[in-house]
């Protein structure tokens, strides 16, 4: 979720219900601290606690020191990756590729616990369940982090041979969950509350972390948790509370980035939002033409006023489309 999970869109998601939110990944190499993108990223102004920083790296000590320079900077929860499938990432045998390297994994978990410890914060660890088919090792992982000090594991059940094709299989988050003590979060095809109430009845993990699915839809938290309550459906959203919610959001990435990097990274996340709405398609071509910042904000109002002339809620899928979504995500 590098390139998303920024400041501006982890408090919109915090307002809509998300009990958590981490940080994009932030480097571990010295060097590049001193950089606009990983000031940006270590820049927590305003946002709610608490402040989770997920640092990425190869080097025990580099990620050591990571974890002090974030936790100078704000951070009250150290998070280290290993999920990112990303080959830039991979590349350089960070992210999910550590998974291959349980010796170096260990290592690192065990350096930035002991960086952390005098500081009271603790360290949670993002992975998949493994490089490839033939190599499902998140147990084996999840039990020796367990060991070292890490205080939560979260675990995406895909490897890194899939990337973010096929389906997730929960069978390796159930498997984690049963040999640890540790809160256990499940993570992968949730999409909707079905899906939600699936995953936690296969996997008995404590807990849910929402990645793609919020990508124009950060409400999904509050739907979530109101189902998961409830056993009932929140109404789709008033078309003006979007309308107000994505406008604040736009605002707040032009105030974080700046006019000319702003309204440029603010489109993916209007293209998002307003994909499956009605001329989404249209609005989101023209929007990518725009230049001018404050054109960007008058065409998404222009484009929600006409919107809700027609709809006084958005459009949603029905319960009964999301419950077979979530019977194939379980099944596959």
């Amino acid at each position: 979720m590098a390139g998303v999970t920024d400041r501006p869109f982890r408090m919109l998601c915090k307002r809509l219900g998300a009990g958590y939110a981490v940080s994009e990944m932030v480097t571990s190499r010295r060097e590049l601290w001193s950089s606009l993108k990983t000031s940006r990223r270590a820049d927590h102004a305003g946002e709610s606690a608490p402040i989770a920083v997920q640092i990425a790296g190869v080097d025990a000590a580099e990620m050591a020191d990571a974890a002090r320079y974030n936790i100078d900077r704000g951070a009250q929860i150290i998070d280290i990756n290993m999920g990112c499938p990303a080959k830039k990432v991979c590349n350089k045998w960070a992210g999910s590729a550590l998974m291959q390297d349980e010796p170096l994994a260990l290592a690192i978990v065990e350096a930035v616990v002991a960086a952390c410890a005098p500081r009271g914060v603790p360290v949670t660890l993002k992975m998949r369940s493994g490089w490839c088919a033939g190599q499902r090792n998140a147990v084996s992982i999840a039990r020796a982090a367990e060991a070292a000090g890490i205080a939560m594991v979260t675990v995406h059940g895909r490897t890194r041979e899939q990337g973010y094709g096929g389906r997730a299989e929960h069978e390796t988050v159930a498997a984690v969950k049963a040999a640890l003590r540790i809160p256990v979060v499940a993570n992968g095809d949730i999409a909707s509350p079905e899906q939600a109430r699936a995953v936690l009845a296969a996997t008995g993990a404590d807990a849910l972390m929402i990645g793609r699915a919020a990508q124009g839809r950060p409400w999904i938290f509050a739907e979530i948790a109101h189902y998961l309550a409830t056993g009932e459906h929140l109404p789709a959203p008033a078309t003006r509370d979007v309308q107000r919610w994505l406008t604040a959001h736009l605002l707040d990435h032009h105030a974080l980035y700046g006019e000319y990097t702003g309204l440029r990274s603010a489109r993916k996340h209007i293209g998002w939002a307003v994909r499956d709405l009605p001329g989404g398609l249209a609005f989101r071509d023209a929007m990518n033409r725009i230049d001018d910042a404050a054109a960007q904000v008058d065409a998404l109002t222009a484009f929600f006023d006409a919107l809700a002339e027609r709809h006084a809620r958005l459009p949603s899928v029905t319960a009964a489309a999301a419950a077979n979504d979530a019977r194939a995500a379980i099944a596959a």
